[in-house]
């Protein structure tokens, strides 16, 4: 059994997995496609990613628009990260609004990201193994990069800025002002 909570910006839900554990460990549901379809509703994943990263590492702001948008269903299956997702819907009452959450192997928490969303997370643990469900296959032609650090967007990402570690890609994302939505 999975306990799914609606977030602060409609869309985004919060997945606590149920863990039955003993003195061996524990076991755990992750994903079961009629609970989350009774509480989100339909969504056809069509691959699992991974990534492994190390302290500092910050990943984002990242979203894919037009018919190639994606959806996402994000969680950490070893170490700590906190998970941000964007809203970037065009004509959303929460638009430009984030929200930020801890997902760790610990806590085994997971995040629902509809489509519309900008979407990054930074590594607070040594090294974290970050894993996530998509809707739509990569599209690098219909990808943008926010910036992670736009004060219109005023994102805490719990590191000290020396400590972040970024791609090209990511430190040259556009401005929030610079943003225009993709329609349909």
């Amino acid at each position: 059994m999975m306990k799914f909570t609606p977030l602060s910006i409609s869309g985004l839900w919060l997945i606590e997995p149920q863990r039955f554990g003993d003195a061996r460990g524990y076991f755990s549901e992750t994903y079961s496609r009629e609970q989350f379809e009774e509480h989100i509703g339909r969504v056809d994943f069509v691959q699992d990613n991974e990534s492994m990263s190390t302290r500092g590492v910050l990943r984002g702001l990242h979203m894919q628009g037009g018919a190639d948008a994606q959806a996402k269903l994000v969680r950490v299956s070893a170490g700590e990260v906190l998970d941000v997702a964007v809203d970037l819907r065009d004509g959303s009452p929460t638009y430009g609004q984030h929200c930020a959450v801890r997902l760790s192997h610990d806590n085994g928490r997971q995040l629902f990201i509809p489509r519309g969303f900008a979407h990054g997370f930074v590594v607070l643990s040594d090294t974290a193994c970050f894993q996530y469900k998509v809707d739509n296959k990569y599209a690098p032609q219909s990808e943008l990069s926010v910036r992670f650090d736009d004060p219109e967007l005023a994102i805490d990402w719990l590191l000290d800025p020396g400590e972040l570690i970024l791609s090209p890609k990511d430190s040259s994302g556009i401005r929030f002002a610079d943003f225009i939505p993709w329609k349909g």
